[in-house]
């Protein structure tokens, strides 16, 4: 009598999605369509698919989408900020634009707490930092941190909920204590552009006997707008020795918040 061959892990897979889907059906969080596959992330695959990537034509070194900022096609690989060398930071990535469905997927993460969404985007940056490669090679990865008050308040710090699952797919070690955050953010809701950097401007330092020496650091966060965050902490880490100070987000703003849409949430605004 022949073996019975055992039953390949992907199609193990299909089945306990599909009998998941019958017995515990649950909606998406964004479109509220019903779920077809088990998983713990609680959007569905139509819905991850429709978060829109960055287009290749990019500034070389903040990331940002030259054509759609309205700069000619014959823009050097460097943006007009970048030429002028506003940030601090060698080099920003973002995984998809910050609009539509991804703001509504970041506000919960920021705000529910929901671990496998980090993952899962988690997984997206490591493919941004694999592509990139040395571009992007770090020693340390970091979350932007929030003050401790807002921390305590929220009991978690959502670039975290990025870093960690990062750190342990990219095999490098995570210190999230390293940098600290000690102004908090103003309580106005909707900051123009010169208040965002404002906001910022000194408000991150490296904890005392921390180890930056060096070293460069891959430094995370959820959302880059004006870029004002990441310089901050590029400058702390930079006068505390960093060797190089690398960004990587999951969304980039292409607007300015105040003319946002109803669509785009001003809470995400750091």
């Amino acid at each position: 009598m022949a073996r019975k061959e055992p039953m390949p892990a992907t199609l193990l897979a299909h089945f306990g999605d599909a009998l998941a889907s019958v017995l515990l059906p649950a909606e998406c969080r964004i479109c509220q369509q019903l779920l077809t596959r088990a998983s713990r992330v609680p959007i569905c695959d139509a819905c991850l698919a429709s978060f829109e990537r960055l287009p290749k034509k990019m500034c070389q070194l903040c990331g940002a989408p030259l054509l759609l900022l309205g700069y000619p096609a014959d823009t050097a690989s460097l943006c007009p900020p970048c030429q002028n060398k506003v940030y601090a930071f060698d080099r920003a990535r973002s995984f998809a634009f910050y609009d539509r469905t991804l703001v509504r997927a970041i506000l919960l993460l920021k705000f529910e707490r929901i671990e496998p969404l980090g993952g899962w985007f988690a997984n997206q940056l490591a493919e941004i930092v694999e592509r990139e490669g040395e571009l992007l090679r770090a020693d340390v990865v970091v979350p932007v941190p929030l003050h401790p008050a807002r921390e305590r308040e929220r009991g978690y710090n959502q670039a975290d909920l990025l870093a960690k699952p990062l750190a342990k797919k990219l095999k490098l070690p995570r210190q999230s204590a390293l940098l600290m955050r000690t102004r908090p953010r103003p309580d106005k809701q909707v900051l123009s552009f010169d208040e965002r950097w404002a906001s910022v401007r000194g408000a991150f330092a490296t904890r005392p006997g921390s180890q930056v020496d060096n070293r460069r650091v891959l430094l995370v966060d959820d959302v880059m707008t004006t870029g004002a965050t990441l310089d901050a902490c590029a400058r702390a880490l930079r006068d505390a020795g960093a060797k190089a100070v690398l960004g990587l987000t999951v969304a980039r703003a292409v607007r300015d918040p105040v003319a946002a849409s109803s669509d785009d949430d001003p809470r995400n605004a750091r």
